[in-house]
């Protein structure tokens, strides 16, 4: 399995402008490396006579001739040869990627979104792909070494398993992080338990499962981290309104508020690894609905006859939805349950999961009101969101229907 390990980089007052300058500088390796292709593009194959035909050009720059390019650009900025190679060769790959991805999306049909110059704040990490190569991984003296800064002094909270493959330093705000990358990382298999759960996510009730002895009668309560810090939050905005532009002050205003947006999306993600550990260990075969996600939370825009219809309704939905993060959270689950030797089923479909009758199967939404489902056929009441759990356990065990040939 590959894992990732995050730890806290811990540096000197030296170590931390080192660090910013390296960032910095490959910042700017990012940023020309894209306005060269841009130029490219707009030189040899938008001007070209075959541009609108088949016989259309490609673009002379790709990573090996902008990889290539490396050696005379850290001999003629000497500023640029203090950074390891590797890690600017990474920045390329980066951008590389960044293109690869604008063009699938583009084949796709999908929003191409060009990939975009980095300003100060949108870039925050520096990546080394090889350990050994420019940078160091010393687990005995609990530091890494980075060609240019020095030996980091690092705070491992728990043991580096399995081949290291890339070491990231990213920054968090006012803090460093170190991301370790690694292959082979053994699995912590738990002992079976022979039992299966099903999961219905929610706004009212983030979880609800099966199993009544999980959490209080089965519903684990929706924390709404956003919504407890939106006070802290739209102090901390209306102070960065007051603050003039491109005073330092207005910088430490904004400095606050990326903070406080990290609290809370550090919360949500403790929350969530807390809750798929708990599942993971109590349960052999987890089964959750197949949502997608970015069709639920698309912004309401009215109709013709009635512009403006519910949007405010919609608005709050789709914020108390991303406030959930149920996307990151089965990715968590899935992630443990893998490391577990646990089974995670997640391609239920949640049609009608919740107007249906977990005893006699009659589907009407009348069944359910809020929170409570009564059947209009046989009488079963349950726990709406219990009853469209159980629906998604039963679904997600049923054996494969065979289709004809």
């Amino acid at each position: 399995m590959r894992r990732a390990y995050k730890f806290r980089l811990r540096p000197t007052k030296g170590q931390h402008v080192r660090l910013q300058a390296c960032l910095e500088d490959h910042r700017e390796i990012y940023n020309a490396a894209l306005e060269e292709r841009r130029g490219a593009y707009e030189r040899v194959v938008r001007r070209s006579d075959g541009f609108f035909g088949p016989a259309r050009p490609k673009t002379p720059v790709r990573y090996g001739t902008q990889s290539a390019q490396l050696r005379a650009i850290r001999a003629a900025r000497p500023e640029m040869a203090r950074w390891s190679f590797s890690s600017e060769q990474a920045t390329l790959r980066r951008l590389d990627k960044a293109f690869g991805a604008f063009f699938s999306r583009v084949g796709g049909g999908a929003k191409p979104g060009y990939p975009r110059f980095k300003a100060a704040d949108r870039f925050d990490s520096v990546e080394w792909p090889k350990d050994g190569d420019g940078c160091r991984w010393k687990p005995e003296a609990g530091r890494v070494y980075l060609k240019g800064v020095g030996d980091v002094k690092v705070t491992a909270h728990r043991a580096v398993q399995g081949t290291l493959k890339t070491i990231q330093v990213r920054r968090a705000g006012r803090k460093w992080m170190l991301v370790l990358s690694c292959d082979d990382v053994p699995a912590k298999r738990l002992e079976p338990t022979g039992q299966a759960a099903g999961v219905d996510v929610g706004i009212n009730v983030f979880a609800a499962v099966t199993d009544p002895g999980f959490a209080a009668g089965g519903l684990v309560e929706n924390p709404r981290w956003a919504r407890a810090g939106a006070a802290r939050l739209a102090i901390a905005q209306q102070a960065l309104a007051r603050k003039q532009r491109g005073s330092a002050n207005r910088r430490a205003a904004r400095e606050t508020i990326a903070a406080r947006h990290r609290k809370i999306a550090n919360q949500r993600a403790d929350f969530h690894h807390k809750t798929a550990r708990t599942l993971v260990e109590r349960y052999d075969v987890i089964v959750v609905e197949k949502l997608t996600i970015t069709n639920m939370v698309r912004s309401a825009k009215g109709t013709a006859e009635r512009p403006g219809t519910n949007v405010a309704a919609k608005s709050g939905l789709n914020r108390s939805i991303a406030d959930a993060g149920w996307g990151a959270f089965v990715s968590i689950l899935k992630s443990k349950a893998e490391e577990a030797g646990r089974t995670v089923i997640d391609d239920v479909a949640p049609a009608y999961t919740s107007q249906t009758c977990h005893a006699c199967g009659h589907v009407d939404a009348a069944n359910r009101t809020g929170t409570v489902f009564r059947c209009l056929v046989c009488g079963h009441a349950d726990h709406a969101d219990i009853n469209a759990a159980r629906n998604i356990l039963r679904a997600g065990l049923a054996p494969p229907t065979a289709t004809a040939a």
